[in-house]
């Protein structure tokens, strides 16, 4: 069968696109700052990262080629990391889903108040997900001893006969670090949230009441999130890189490393290897898995979002 023939007005793919660069091409050159630099700080570091995950390289030495041997030992002799695998992700399944939800709620609330009052509250609760003070606070809130505030109560309303090592006991290291990183959790997201409830046209919300919306859920359903897809796609890969680099507010609370690595998570197993035993190859290993990790989870979530919007 005889191909047909294309039109004469029929141009490439590669030819559209070098015509669009040249018509756009003012653009590019305005964007080309930001492209230097996620090339030299996000792109090449993830590169490098990948090779060096395929050697043994301790800094002080050239690094040397081994093959898989990183990511074998990681899944058959590191128990370890395992733990931390498992940790992980129990963090990544309560604190993501419970801090999108929540930094929601919270900026869907703070925008029913007046401009001002508005404003104060947004900084409030931001402070703490830019700030090391609240680790300051849990820390005393948890303290083992009769002098911290909740063991004093409980010991004051004979609940307990003596103090609880809060940071120390398995038991309850885990449901404080979740609880704390799920307050910490009004991050970028939270304002990207407020900034996409400010952003909704105030017109649809008339015209759907004139179509027959009756509540605010209604509206919420049927206007508010549909408006918001960008910033909802944008709270979510926040939430889940947040929930899977969780680190510092275990160091804090439960130092490093925690009793029985109950609440040792990827991050730490990476800093472990890659700051105090300068291991550089078997941590790139770490942080590839992780970064792959991080990869197909957003992905997930955001093609979820995205059905959930059409």
């Amino acid at each position: 069968m005889a191909k047909k023939a294309k039109p004469e007005h029929y141009i490439s793919k590669f030819e559209y696109g070098l015509k669009q660069a040249k018509r756009y091409r003012l653009l590019y050159v305005m964007l080309l700052p930001y492209m230097l630099c996620f090339t030299a700080f996000t792109i090449i570091p993830v590169v490098v990262s990948i090779f060096f995950s395929f050697t043994q390289f301790n800094v002080l030495q050239p690094p040397e080629l081994i093959g898989f041997e990183n990511y074998i030992r990681l899944f058959l002799d590191d128990p370890i990391f395992l733990k931390s695998v498992k940790n992980t992700l129990l963090l990544a399944v309560i604190i993501g889903p419970f801090g999108y939800l929540f930094s929601f709620l919270m900026a869907w609330l703070l925008c029913e108040l007046p401009p001002k009052l508005r404003t104060v509250l947004t900084v409030i609760f931001y402070a703490p997900s830019i700030s090391g003070n609240a680790y300051v606070i849990f820390t005393q809130l948890f303290s083992g001893d009769a002098y911290g505030f909740v063991n004093s109560r409980l010991l004051n309303l004979g609940i307990i006969t003596e103090p609880i090592l809060w940071l120390r006991d398995e038991k309850y290291m885990m449901l404080i670090v979740i609880l704390v990183s799920i307050w910490m959790s009004l991050g970028v997201g939270f304002l990207s949230f407020i900034a996409g409830l400010q952003g909704v046209d105030r017109a649809q919300y008339e015209a759907a009441e004139v179509d027959g919306v009756k509540n605010r859920w209604q509206e919420l359903w049927y206007i508010t999130l549909p408006n918001m897809i960008p910033q909802l796609l944008f709270g979510a890969v926040m939430a889940v890189t947040n929930a899977l680099a969780v680190a510092d507010v275990t160091v804090a609370l439960n130092g490093f490393p925690s009793t029985n690595y109950a609440t040792h998570t990827i991050i730490n197993h990476l800093n472990d290897y890659g700051i105090i035993r300068l291991e550089m190859g078997y941590a790139c290993s770490i942080a590839v898995l992780l970064f792959f990790m991080m990869l197909f989870i957003n992905k997930a979530v955001q093609r979820m979002l995205e059905k959930v919007g059409t």
